[in-house]
């Protein structure tokens, strides 16, 4: 008798297909897909904004997240997926923004009631974009036994801050990691947090090499150790479903360890290695895939300049003991938007109340025609950059010709992508064998002109709008467990 074809809503499902859940816990927004284990296409998708940003007491220096509310939007996602395909998931794979930490207390961090998991006693997630560690603070941190440098927004930087600064707050928890490996821990109900290579290298103070957190050197500098957490190659197995059948998914399921957002966004879009992946969201990402055997130098002034790779490009860990190379600007469609409230603001002021969709409809219409390209030069840093934390926003050469809307939206455009060119010249990629470029990221993928512009200065083959699904990448990057 043949097998009995099960149809969820629309969808297929037959009774041998199984099926990874891939979960991106983002910046801004939560995104779940299902893969077929055979075929590895994705078979099913959801997303939804988390809207978690939450005021921070160190005013515009801070940046900080509700956690049950990103949770609550994972949620949200995970219920809209069909349930046959569900019940029939045997791996969970995640990734997330990276650099971020949220605390918890060991037995107290989640609850587990029925179906639920509720996160309880935490802090907020502090992101990477939180700028509370100063260029002075971070002076006064000890030297990292790490190829990567430490930046504001790193865990480790932010849990010396609050060491030093609000202590009490500190007192409260046991438990720290990334917002991803929470949720693994919580899923798991594990007593220890896990960590994959990939986050914990962003955090800082972790040699890659030895695969190992700098646990003495941040003992000597009073840095509270009992935060760092267990660490993992990025998609090893991290613990199992625990409790209950989460949203129809069997108890026993296979979790892997949290993995970086955008490693995770490269391996579900390079498929060559003469490609490069450029990536514009809330920030821009310029990277591509190291050779076979590459190891970056220890000390990260040495590694930038013998490298040949200048001194704004770091070296991440990828997958099978690989490295990315890296331009990562925290400049990227957050100065879009700030341009946006901006110009939403002025409006307010003149007496007018335009909603910001039709901002965005009307700039990127104005400067869509390359004829608005002018001399107008903007340096758009306005959020500064983790090797100048300081830099401000400048606009240069102002004329009577060169500031109609149009053309101050495509100079702030260019300079996004001029920027990126900076840290990361054409010329590098070419002296890496990079042939062609593929553009991904909700930034990138709807305005033209930041298209055009990259089209315009780095002179390369490029495809827009394919690959850059990091859950889907979080599900293949799990496959090997199967």
């Amino acid at each position: 008798m043949a097998s009995k074809v099960v149809r969820s809503g629309s969808v297929s499902v037959d009774p041998d297909q199984t099926f990874i859940l891939g979960i991106d816990i983002g910046t801004t927004s939560v995104k779940v897909c299902i893969v077929d284990t055979a075929t590895r296409a994705v078979v099913a998708i959801q997303s939804k904004d988390t809207q978690a940003n939450v005021p921070s007491e160190c005013g515009t220096d801070g940046n900080k997240q509700d956690v049950p509310k990103i949770f609550a939007t994972l949620h949200t996602c995970v219920t809209r997926l069909p349930r046959e395909m569900l019940k029939r998931v045997v791996y969970i794979g995640l990734c997330g923004q990276m650099h971020g930490v949220v605390f918890w207390k060991r037995g107290e961090g989640w609850e587990l009631d029925g179906e639920k998991r509720i996160p309880k006693n935490t802090s907020n997630l502090y992101t990477w974009q939180d700028s509370r560690c100063t260029k002075d603070f971070l002076a006064t941190l000890p030297k990292p036994d790490s190829h990567l440098n430490v930046h504001s927004g790193y865990g480790c930087a932010t849990i010396f801050w609050m060491a030093r600064n609000k202590p009490e707050k500190l007192e409260k928890f046991d438990r720290a990691a990334t917002i991803q490996d929470f949720i693994v821990a919580m899923l798991c109900d594990l007593d220890v947090a896990v960590m994959s290579v990939q986050n914990a290298a962003s955090w800082g103070y972790f040699n890659t090499q030895e695969k190992s957190w700098n646990t003495k050197i941040l003992s000597e500098a009073q840095f509270p150790t009992r935060f760092l957490p267990e660490v993992v190659l990025g998609g090893d197995y991290a613990g199992k479903l625990t409790g209950s059948a989460w949203h129809l998914i069997p108890v026993g399921t296979g979790v892997g360890a949290g993995m970086g957002d955008f490693q995770c966004s490269v391996l579900s879009t390079l498929h060559r290695p003469d490609q490069a992946i450029l990536n514009i969201s809330t920030s821009a990402q310029l990277a591509f895939v190291m050779r076979d055997g590459f190891e970056p130098k220890l000390s990260p002034e040495a590694d930038s300049s013998s490298n040949n790779l200048g001194h704004h490009v770091e070296y991440f860990p990828y997958f099978q003991g690989k490295y990315l190379a890296v331009a990562a600007a925290l400049t990227g469609g957050n100065a879009l938007a700030a341009y946006v409230r901006m110009l939403q603001q002025w409006a307010v002021e003149l007496g007018a109340n335009v909603p910001q969709s039709k901002i965005w409809e009307k700039i990127l219409h104005a400067g869509a025609d390359p004829s608005t390209r002018s001399n107008l030069h903007i340096v758009p840093t306005i959020f500064g950059e983790r090797y100048s934390p300081d830099q401000n926003a400048n606009v240069y050469n102002i004329d009577l010709g060169n500031i109609s809307l149009g053309q101050v939206t495509r100079s702030l455009c260019r300079g996004i992508i001029a920027n990126l060119h900076d840290m990361m010249p054409r010329s590098m990629l070419e002296e890496a064998g990079i042939r062609s470029v593929i553009g991904s990221g909700s930034a990138l993928s709807r305005n033209k002109i930041l298209q055009q512009e990259f089209l315009d200065i780095f002179q390369l083959d490029t495809q827009f709008g394919q690959g850059g699904d990091a859950a889907y990448g979080a599900a293949l990057a799990v496959m090997k467990n199967l």
